[in-house]
């Protein structure tokens, strides 16, 4: 996992624009025609429309998409209560999770009231703006009150996620450890220690599910919950036994299941070692489950164990639950969050476990034979099928128990659209990082003294995510980290000028000479070069001394390319190389080459290039299909040579490459607007399809373009990647702001992974 810091945690909540979470306009804005429809007067048809048929509402606002996330902060987080203002950031945070999980937006809302009676009329009072109503961190037994009260008196969806999500996640799990173990669920003893609004969710819906309430023991701080015990609340009453056992030890004994809902360290090995033969032990108290996972597994070999945490396998983590549940009931327009949708969200969860786990899911947890088993009961949480097989399981439940207002008629439709919202939103350099971290690759840095590469440096150490290398006079890091209030020590630094311990330039100058020493090139030329910091740390990664280098550049061609080629070479099978930016937008994930290397790119560059995109879409998990751009359609304009040459680049690859799916030439509109290319130009070869990959015909284009659409915000850019060189040298403007420099530092990360398989 990585090392979060007090300092760490603060930094990122408070840089750039404080908080987590923002409102973007989802209508045209720039005229004043749009702020009249938007506003004053046109505004008033829809208010008039919807007071006619409150239904309205979710045609003309955006209440069918947004949840409110509520708290008064009385049980935050493994923080307790510390007050609605304290308890902003964790709903701040999943308020993030349901936008990047299942496209939902969601408000926070923190009210500063603990009597539950005032506490529901408020919410029941802002009820009308939103779809739907997620309870947050609500202590017990108050937190029950508050959600049957709420559900009853308001007629969108209302949902306690503390109680109900780690039920519907756990009870997913209990249902595949049972089959592995093969023990039936109606015979089981269950064991549940913790009696907060979680573990008396838990245990209801496992009662649902069929295990038989005499089989239960339920324990609290006072030891098992006993009928014969005073002050007993409702809940609490609703799980007591007449059964002559005192102790969670007691308990224990012969019993199959143990859930815990409670603090760390309660339940010893010798405890594990008295249930039943293949027990199963849930131990979800966070950050330290009951039991540790590994003592656990040393004193029952045969147990399967799942935690709250994502460094164990089998994690009982929520996230897999609430953003799906309440997308596929506001899809529906479900008056409530019913049981039966919440056994169908069971059942959802619990199939797709069973099934084959896409190589996407296998490389964001650096795992290669992920599959159903003893460690594997649940689907990661960064799997992305979790959206098209949850969502529409609730919906499908809401409709059949008749509480759905809006049904869906058209699955495959509903299908396409849940597809559509499974956009990037960071998942895609989550999914890298996640990967990389498992691996320790060393990443040198060039321009080790400039604060942007060093303040990258600093975090991805600290995170752990690869090992960082410094280039340049230390003296001078030291001072500028100070200054800066950065902490860099561990973090090696290497002056090229000074390395006289390791002596490596004059190694170095003996390998680049023995390399080009029959292209002109002398042993003192070859060593004169090794005081530069560029040709000292692409010669870290030609000799394997390190596993990529980050150049710093200041324009985007420039002489760094034609380093590279000389140093490491290119692959086997091409005459150039390229770089890629990944540019993740609200449609989608696009790919734009080549965007920093070939000023004019001749026919045979084009090629190159294209195969070489076509290679990296695929490893990233997704069908390439590509446009070749120009200022031409299909030879409407062909009195210029560019179009020209990116016409028979195409000839060229239709016939000796015609499993890449490209075409051209043809302008940008045409190719990223599916239906208008496809009826101007019926016989393009990537009909029906929709074009994620964009080769532009010379470096101007395709740099001017990328920048424009980055400085506008249409979406997120990731790169440059470098495709073509035989070991990973990517190239970096030397202002790029710290998280581009993560983010290339660890794409070259994951490139050196795969060029050293």
């Amino acid at each position: 996992m990585a090392n979060i810091t007090k300092e760490a945690a603060l930094d990122y909540h408070e840089e750039g624009r404080p908080g987590k979470i923002e409102i973007t306009p989802t209508k045209p804005y720039a005229s004043q025609r749009d702020l009249s429809l938007a506003y004053s007067p046109g505004v008033a048809y829809p208010c008039l429309e919807i007071e006619k048929n409150p239904e309205d509402a979710y045609r003309y606002t955006n209440k069918g998409n947004l949840v409110a996330v509520i708290s008064n902060g009385t049980a935050v987080l493994g923080l307790g209560d510390i007050g609605a203002l304290a308890g902003k950031p964790v709903m701040e945070g999943k308020a993030l999770l349901f936008k990047i999980f299942s496209g939902l937006d969601a408000f926070d809302i923190e009210v500063n009231e603990n009597d539950p009676d005032k506490f529901v009329e408020i919410v029941k009072a802002i009820a009308p703006t939103f779809g739907g109503i997620n309870l947050e961190d609500i202590k017990a037994p108050q937190c029950f009150e508050i959600e049957d009260r709420l559900k009853k008196e308001c007629n969108i969806p209302v949902m306690h996620d503390d109680q109900h999500g780690t039920a519907i996640i756990s009870g997913a799990g209990l249902l595949n450890a049972l089959e592995i173990q093969k023990k039936k669920i109606g015979e089981i003893k269950l064991v549940v220690n913790g009696a907060g609004a979680a573990a008396v969710s838990c245990t209801r819906l496992y009662k649902a599910l069929g295990v038989k309430p005499e089989n239960i023991v339920m324990c609290d701080s006072k030891g098992v919950i006993r009928n014969d015990r005073e002050n007993l609340t409702e809940q609490k009453r609703e799980f007591a036994t007449d059964r002559d056992i005192h102790t969670l030890a007691e308990a224990m004994q012969g019993a199959d299941v143990f859930l815990g809902l409670s603090v760390a360290g309660v339940v010893t090995p010798e405890m594990i070692r008295t249930m039943a033969p293949r027990p199963i032990v849930f131990a979800l108290a966070n950050p330290d489950p009951e039991i540790g996972y590994y003592e656990a597994k040393e004193a029952a070999p045969d147990v399967i164990v799942a935690t709250g945490r994502s460094d164990y396998p089998n994690q009982i983590n929520n996230v897999i639950g609430f953003p799906y549940i309440f997308r596929g009931a506001l899809d529906c327009g479900a008056s409530a969050i019913n049981e039966e949708m919440k056994i169908a969200a069971v059942y959802a969860i619990s199939e797709l476990a069973k099934k084959p786990v896409p190589s996407v899911v296998d490389e964001a947890y650096g795992l290669d034979d992920l599959k159903f088993g003893p460690d594997y009961i649940l689907p990661k949480a960064l799997d992305p099928r979790l959206l098209v097989t949850v969502a529409p399981a609730v919906a499908k439940a809401a409709m059949m128990s008749g509480i759905a207002s809006r049904p869906i008629e058209d699955w495959e439709a509903y299908d396409q659209k849940l597809r559509s919202l499974m956009g990037d939103d960071g998942k895609f350099m989550r999914t890298i990082t996640d990967h990389v971290r498992k691996e320790n690759r060393t990443v040198v840095f060039g321009e080790g003294q400039r604060e942007n590469m060093l303040r990258a440096a600093a975090r991805l150490h600290t995170d752990g995510v690869l090992t960082p290398v410094l280039l340049g006079n230390a003296e001078m890091i030291n001072k500028k980290a100070s200054e800066i209030g950065l902490d860099i020590s561990g973090i090696q630094i290497v002056n090229p000028r000074h390395d006289r311990e390791h002596d490596r330039r004059k190694k170095y100058a003996r390998m680049l000479f023995d390399k080009r020493q029959r292209e002109g090139l002398t042993f003192t030329e070859a060593y004169d070069k090794m005081y530069d910091r560029s040709y000292f740390g692409m010669m870290m990664v030609e000799s394997g001394e390190a596993d990529s280098f980050i150049a710093g550049s200041f324009s985007a061609a420039n002489k760094m390319a034609d380093r590279a080629r000389e140093i490491v070479g290119l692959r086997e099978g091409y005459d150039h190389f390229a770089t890629m930016h990944i540019m993740n937008t609200r449609g989608g994930t696009y790919f734009l080459a080549d965007t920093a290397v070939n000023p004019v790119s001749d026919t045979s560059a084009l090629v190159d290039i294209a195969r070489l995109a076509d290679q990296a879409v695929k490893y990233f998990n997704q069908e390439p299909v590509m446009a070749m751009l120009s200022y031409s359609n299909f030879g409407s304009n062909r009195e210029g040579a560019e179009p020209m040459r990116v016409a028979e680049a195409v000839r060229i690859l239709h016939r000796d490459y015609p499993e890449i799916q490209v075409d051209g030439e043809m302008q940008a509109d045409y190719a990223l607007n599916t239906k208008l290319r496809d009826e101007t130009y019926p016989f393009n070869t990537i009909k029906g399809k929709k074009v994620n990959t964009l080769i532009f015909p010379n470096l101007s284009s395709a740099n001017i373009g990328y920048k424009l659409l980055l400085t506008m915000g249409v979406g997120k850019v990731i790169g440059p990647l470098q495709v073509g060189l035989k070991k990973p040298i990517y190239f970096l403007g030397v202002n790029a702001t710290v998280d581009e420099a993560v983010d290339i530092a660890t794409l070259s990360a994951l490139d050196s992974m795969i060029t050293r398989r």
